[in-house]
């Protein structure tokens, strides 16, 4: 993942839709994280559910477990 930050950016070469309310005499520190690209195809929810290993489980099943592990936290 690409990161660029540049401090001590002068408010005023930011575009419009970026600088807002900020004071153009100002200057700002701007941090731009590049985005992950995301997948080309997205997994249905039966290619999901068929996976090996998958199991349903009811909502009281998965409440139990997030008591258990919250039990866990609490020590």
């Amino acid at each position: 993942m690409n990161r660029t930050i540049r401090e001590h950016y002068p408010a005023s070469k930011l575009p419009d839709d970026l600088r807002g309310e900020v004071d153009p005499s100002a200057t700002v520190t701007v941090t731009i994280v590049e985005e992950e690209k995301r997948p080309d195809e997205v997994m249905s929810l039966e290619e999901i559910f068929s996976l090996k290993g998958f199991r349903r489980r009811s909502a009281a099943e998965i409440d139990e477990e997030l008591r258990r592990q919250r039990d866990e936290w609490d020590g």
